[in-house]
C-alpha cells in the first residue's frame, strides 16, 4: 500500500466516524453545520448543575440550555419551555433527527410542568438527546420508556 492509499482511507474513517457521530451528515451541509453547531454548544453544558431560571454555566434550567443552544444559529425561542413548544413544525416519534426539540409535560402530585430536551441522535429506533435534568443537571440521555410516556410532542426549528 502507497502512503497516498493510507492517507485516503485514513481520511475516509474519519469521515465516517464522524458521519456515525453527527448523524445530521445526510440533510444537508448547511443543516448539518446548525445542527453540529446547536448540539456542540448544549454539549458544552453537560455537567452544568440544574438551577430553576438559571441561564449560566453556573447553573442552568432546560428551557435556557434550549434557548440558548438555539440562538447560537440565528434561531429565537422563548425563555419558557411551554412557549417553546410552540415554536416550528411538529414532527412524528418516527421521524425525528439531531436537531429537533423534544417537549414533556410531567405529572406529580397534582403539579403539572413542561420540560425540554434536544434531540442528539437517532438512528433504528435509539433516541439520544440533551437536557438539564432537575436532579442530575445537564446531561444527555436516551430516549427510554420513562421519557416516552411522558412525551408530549416533538418540533422541528431547523430550516
Amino acid at each position: 500500500m502507497t502512503k497516498k492509499s493510507i492517507l485516503r482511507i485514513t481520511v475516509l474513517m474519519i469521515f465516517l466516524s464522524i458521519v456515525g457521530v453527527y448523524p445530521a451528515a445526510s440533510q444537508g451541509k448547511k443543516k448539518q453545520k446548525k445542527i453540529t453547531t446547536a448540539t456542540t454548544f448544549a454539549r458544552s453544558f453537560i455537567g452544568t448543575p440544574y438551577r430553576y431560571g438559571g441561564n449560566s454555566k453556573n447553573g442552568i434550567d432546560c428551557s435556557s440550555l434550549i434557548q440558548q443552544s438555539y440562538a447560537k444559529i440565528g434561531v429565537k425561542l422563548p425563555r419558557v419551555a411551554e412557549d417553546q413548544a410552540k415554536v416550528g413544525n411538529r414532527v412524528s416519534s418516527g421521524n425525528v433527527r439531531a436537531g429537533d426539540i423534544v417537549f414533556f409535560k410531567f405529572k406529580e402530585k397534582g403539579e403539572k410542568w413542561w420540560h425540554t430536551g434536544m434531540i442528539t441522535q437517532s438512528k433504528k429506533n435509539k433516541i439520544k438527546f440533551i437536557h438539564a435534568s432537575s436532579s442530575r443537571g445537564v446531561v444527555e440521555d436516551t430516549y427510554n420508556d420513562y421519557y416516552k410516556k411522558n412525551t408530549k410532542y416533538f418540533r422541528r426549528v431547523i430550516k
